[in-house]
């Protein structure tokens, strides 16, 4: 069998086995987000936090509560980091200097996962598992009580509450990430991901040379890297690298991680809003997204022009033999189209069109499905913008879910879709007008442009892969970079709670013959014009100066 066909199959596999677990999963997850009974080690944490958990928050608590947390989590990881030479299994690695420290802090707590260092040579066990993956574990868990506020700013009335920050933050965590962690750590574990604490062995290769073989608790990491949606590998490899990604099953495992549950919350959306044919519209809306990236950029990849793609029969490099075209193109869209940043081979070798999907991919603002939570408070923000169009066309007063659309939550919902693309294009553009940066670059013209663009289009949208080819461990761009994904993430989820604060103060008004039906392929295809539209307007310019210059030069 060849590797093209086994990609469309694990394609078909990975297809099924989310479909398997989209109604499951979407209602437990509904479940954790809307009981009232807390678990015992709950209530344990809340009296230690000094939370109550019946209390329920105003927005802008939510909001300076995930701030705060956001802020104290910044500092821990960066002394943890600055101090990581002092502490227990260091395996003696050097102290990281401090921007590159504030940076690498900044990109874990911003569920970025942005690395401009080598993970085995920069990082020791402890600050791997107390603080890279404990910030894969809650600031996936923001993600999802983000979005679980934003529902309930739909289903409420008359109310300025929206749920309780920590108790969110912590039944995500109990209930939801980790039993699913260990469960697959296991699993990859049982595949061949390393696991272990033996930190660096000398062994003696076939050329009676010495070779240092990294080693740590990998598969335990690695599935919080994917199922968070974080990205950010043991190995300066990531999942191209065998102990992260040894065979093509922990490959189609790892996939399934990235996308299982940002796919099964519109589910939940859908049960906590009380019509299932809500989720199951903005579901539709994905995963038509992510079959078409995922087939344009299979397409892109398998042409063969030029002798060297030619003799390869596809374009090769920079893929991994052991899982051939599909395989990779497959994960490169599923970590695209999601904030994971997790690679299983490397954008900068793709073909110039190939490589410009991923950009664009992101650029889209990672909502097929998107990242844990971010992606569907994306989605249902395009969702507001897309019944306000409607509107607009028939001379209505826009509703979505019985909440009417009005000045106020247009103005959240625009400055929302306007923060991401400012800072892509603003970080973008000051980058190439330094020439100091631009000496960054590892090639001219339209691909070196690619390079910064797609940089700061992965630190904004907080997805944390790299196009490679750009130096950006400098202290500009560890700078630059982290202010990109530090306001990335907090800005957007400003406008979406203060939206929510907005909806759940109203009065829901009822569905007219005039209502525009928003569970019906109208609406679909209403949603995905309207996604495309804002992002070709926005973007087309960069994007002809980039990929698509390069790819009809």
């Amino acid at each position: 069998m060849g590797n093209t066909l086994a990609g469309w199959l694990q394609a078909l596999a990975l297809v099924g086995a989310l479909a398997l677990c989209y109604r499951p999963l979407g209602d437990y997850i509904a479940r954790i987000l809307t009981t009232s009974k807390h678990l015992r080690v709950e209530r344990g944490i809340y009296k230690v936090i000094g939370v109550d958990g019946d209390a329920d928050q105003r927005w802008p608590v939510y909001l300076r509560s995930v701030i705060a947390f956001s802020a104290v989590s910044v500092l821990f990881l960066y002394g943890l980091i600055r101090l990581q030479g002092y502490l227990l299994l260091s395996l003696g690695v050097p102290q990281m200097d401090g921007h590159q420290a504030w940076n690498t802090a900044i990109s874990f707590v911003a569920n970025t996962n942005w690395q401009s260092y080598a993970g085995e040579s920069a990082m020791g066990h402890l600050a791997q598992m107390a603080g890279l993956a404990v910030q894969n574990f809650v600031s996936a868990a923001v993600g999802i009580a983000v979005v679980a506020a934003l529902i309930r700013g739909f289903t409420r009335n008359r109310t300025d509450r929206l749920g309780n920050f920590w108790v969110d933050l912590i039944r995500i965590n109990l209930r939801l990430l980790l039993p699913i962690s260990i469960l697959f750590a296991l699993v990859l574990a049982g595949a061949g991901v390393v696991q272990n604490f033996h930190g660096f062995t000398d062994v003696t290769t076939l050329g009676n040379e010495v070779q240092r073989i990294p080693g740590g608790p990998v598969a335990s990491q690695e599935v919080i890297k994917l199922l968070g949606t974080n990205g950010g590998g043991f190995f300066n490899a990531n999942s191209a690298h065998p102990f992260e990604n040894p065979t093509g099953f922990s490959n189609l495992v790892e996939i399934f991680l990235i996308l299982l549950i940002p796919f099964a919350l519109p589910r939940t959306f859908g049960r906590m809003v009380g019509d299932n044919r809500q989720g199951y519209a903005i579901l539709s809306v994905m995963g038509l997204f992510w079959i078409a990236s995922t087939a344009l950029l299979t397409v892109a990849e398998l042409q063969h022009h030029g002798s060297a793609l030619q003799a390869a029969g596809a374009a090769m490099e920079g893929k991994e033999q052991r899982f051939g075209i599909a395989a990779s193109t497959l994960f490169a869209s599923s970590t695209t189209l999601t904030s994971t940043g997790a690679v299983n081979s490397f954008h900068d070798s793709f073909t110039p069109f190939g490589g410009g999907l991923t950009v664009f991919n992101m650029m889209l603002g990672e909502i097929a499905p998107g990242g844990v939570g971010s992606g569907l408070y994306g989605m249902l923000v395009l969702a507001v913008v897309a019944v306000f169009v409607a509107g607009l066309m028939v001379g209505r007063t826009p509703e979505y879910l019985g909440k009417k659309l009005g000045g106020r939550e247009m103005k959240f919902a625009s400055l929302y879709i306007l923060t991401t693309p400012t800072l892509v294009l603003v970080g973008t553009g000051v980058a190439m007008a330094l020439p100091g940066e631009r000496a960054g670059m590892l090639n001219s013209g339209a691909h070196g442009f690619s390079e910064v663009l797609y940089a700061f289009t992965s630190a904004a949208n907080n997805n944390g892969s790299a196009f490679g080819g750009l130096t950006v461990n400098t202290d500009w761009y560890d700078t630059a970079l982290g202010l990109a994904m530090i306001f990335g993430r907090l800005l957007p989820i400003v406008f979406v709670l203060a939206l929510a604060g907005s909806l759940a103060q109203q009065q829901p008004v009822p569905a007219t013959p005039g209502t525009l039906p928003t569970h019906k392929p109208l609406f679909v295809g209403l949603l995905s014009g309207v996604i495309l539209i804002v992002v070709g307007l926005t973007y087309f310019p960069a994007l002809a100066l980039g990929p698509i210059a390069e790819g009809l030069s």
